[in-house]
């Protein structure tokens, strides 16, 4: 048995309760997170386990992951009730290894940022971001130098290290 009227939010009170813009929903809606009835007038109407699903979206970009993830994972949830213990277990486990990634990534920028902390820069000789000449745009578009790491795990080298 689907909800009743009672149980159905318009967009508005959807909005205000989920702290989202109703374009945001909308956005949602297209990109497959939520889904909504439609009212004769076409007029659209979420049940309140929606609710649910925003505030999990929204956490999931709270630790880094992208809309595509989070929706990946709301498909393997119930839309019309909260997930069970092994319903939430199962999509939680694939998300472990992608937040230690992440984790590792932060960690890493954060031990290469130690030394910058404070300096100004003037040392280009040992900076690890230094750029001469613009070499890091062979390599690839991002943050070439933080997020980068030699097999050993630990951070490689800045482009001009060693070579002052």
């Amino acid at each position: 048995m689907g909800p009743t009227r009672h149980d159905l939010l318009t967009i508005g009170q959807l909005a205000a309760r989920s702290g989202l813009a109703p374009s945001a929903l909308r956005y949602y809606e297209r990109m497959g997170l939520i889904s909504a009835e439609r009212t004769a007038g076409n007029q659209r109407r979420y049940a309140r386990a929606t609710l649910r699903r925003i505030a999990f979206v929204r956490a999931a970009q709270r630790v880094g992951l992208s809309l595509e993830e989070a929706r990946t994972a709301l498909d393997r949830l119930p839309e019309d009730r909260a997930p069970s213990t092994a319903e939430w277990s199962a999509v939680a486990v694939t998300w472990h290894e992608r937040i230690d990634r992440q984790i590792e990534e932060l960690e890493l920028l954060k031990r290469k940022l130690t030394g910058c902390i404070g300096c100004g820069c003037l040392s280009l000789s040992r900076c690890a971001l230094y750029n001469a000449g613009d070499r890091a745009a062979a390599t690839g578009p991002g943050a070439r130098y933080l997020l980068t790491q030699d097999p050993a795990g630990g951070p490689e080298p800045g482009p001009a290290e060693g070579t002052g």
